[in-house]
């Protein structure tokens, strides 16, 4: 019998269709934690900016709010800022990730999973591929980067077309979004089915 709070995490790539899995699995009941979403929530908290300021100088934030663009263009050009950048922000993301997790089936996605290390706080991970080309589109039609932003991104990622996958459930997206769907939800039956 499937146990209760178990974890799940959902990840991969920019771009490769990890928000459509999760949408899928939160509309059939189960509880789904973005970490996006967190961290959306952590840039309104005032301390949380302040720290920000500190770390990449006053001009990153702008009548209380991020500059986003002024971030990216910090972190994505110099590997040694987004490191910082991610030794700050991901451990107060999983804080709150984990705070709001139930005594039930809990999925989380999060975006840097491999990169920070944390798969080994979780029961299993299903892993979302995409062809990278497909990815760059997908990113174009979302955030309206141009083709070297995109690439800047990916790159400084952890690198999903060499991994060994094996030990995690693994979704290709590359069928569009019925296909997905039907992924997505037979390995839902994977993991809710009674043992």
């Amino acid at each position: 019998m499937m146990r209760n709070n178990l974890k799940i995490a959902i990840t991969g790539g920019i771009g490769s269709g990890k928000s459509s899995v999760s949408k899928f699995i939160k509309q059939r009941g189960f509880n789904v934690i973005s970490c996006d979403d967190i961290y959306r929530e952590l840039l309104q908290k005032e301390y949380f900016l302040k720290e920000l300021a500190k770390l990449f100088g006053v001009r990153v934030v702008s009548n209380g709010k991020l500059n986003r663009k002024y971030l990216s263009e910090i972190v994505f050009s110099d590997s040694e800022k987004l490191e910082l950048l991610n030794r700050f922000t991901h451990p107060a993301i999983m804080r709150e990730c984990f705070a709001r997790m139930k005594d039930e089936l809990n999925f989380c996605e999060i975006p840097l999973l491999f990169e920070s290390g944390y798969q080994n706080l979780f029961d299993n991970v299903i892993v979302v591929l995409r062809d990278r080309a497909a990815r760059i589109t997908a990113i174009k039609e979302r955030d309206g980067l141009q083709h070297q932003e995109i690439c800047k991104r990916i790159e400084s990622q952890f690198n999903y077309d060499i991994a060994d996958f094996a030990k995690y459930y693994v979704i290709h997206n590359d069928c569009g979004l019925i296909d997905l769907q039907r992924q997505t939800l037979q390995i839902l039956d994977e993991i809710t089915i009674k043992k």
